[in-house]
């Protein structure tokens, strides 16, 4: 049996990196970011990839029904049974779509949906903090106040309906994530590990 955990949070929220710490740590745990995912897919060269080049190339957006295939093929072909995806869902669509299938998964369950809480204060100091710190050539394209707003505003919108399925459900975690590094790395892992 396969143990999913979402970890969902703002930009700027550190979700992919407290994730992959984990999983670095942890052999008995992999992590997988969407973004990754979707890349890694288009490299294998298979048909489903070649499909999502053609969305990507064009800079359109990836359909929900490809995220989720691919979503359900990579945690049906990760190399242990526990997995962290960070980014999924940013939309209620997406978590509906992906509830479904769970529903008639045998192989997969998902144990938690992680919530990296920051203020959009904190959120914001880091992305531009980011930008900031950033070596030439390191600069990251959405790494700018207006780019900032939009971001924030596409994961804020659903969130309350995403956060209200996922307590009725008795799914959701919420870790704060506007300390150090290492306190908020040490939660999530602990609750991951408790709960595998």
């Amino acid at each position: 049996m396969k143990k999913l955990f979402l970890i969902i949070g703002a930009p700027g929220s550190g979700k992919t990196t407290d994730a992959s710490i984990i999983a670095g740590k942890n052999d008995n745990i992999v992590h997988y970011s969407t973004g990754d995912m979707l890349r890694e897919e288009v490299a294998s060269g298979s048909e489903l990839g070649q499909t999502i080049d053609g969305f990507i190339s064009k800079g359109a957006l990836v359909p929900l029904n490809i995220i989720i295939d691919t979503i359900i093929s990579a945690i049906k072909q990760a190399p242990v049974d526990n997995i962290l995806i960070d980014g999924y869902p940013r939309s209620v669509e997406q978590m509906t779509a992906l509830d479904e299938l769970l529903e008639k998964e045998d192989e997969i369950t998902l144990v938690s949906t992680i919530e990296v809480r920051v203020s959009e204060e904190v959120a914001k100091d880091r992305i531009l903090g980011r930008a900031a710190d950033a070596k030439p050539g390191e600069e990251r394209s959405d790494d700018s106040v207006e780019v900032f707003y939009d971001r924030m505003k596409i994961y804020t919108d659903p969130l309350a309906e995403i956060q209200t399925f996922y307590t009725n459900k008795n799914l959701l975690t919420v870790i704060n994530g506007e300390r150090e590094l290492d306190p908020i790395v040490a939660e999530m892992e602990a609750f991951v590990k408790e709960n595998i």
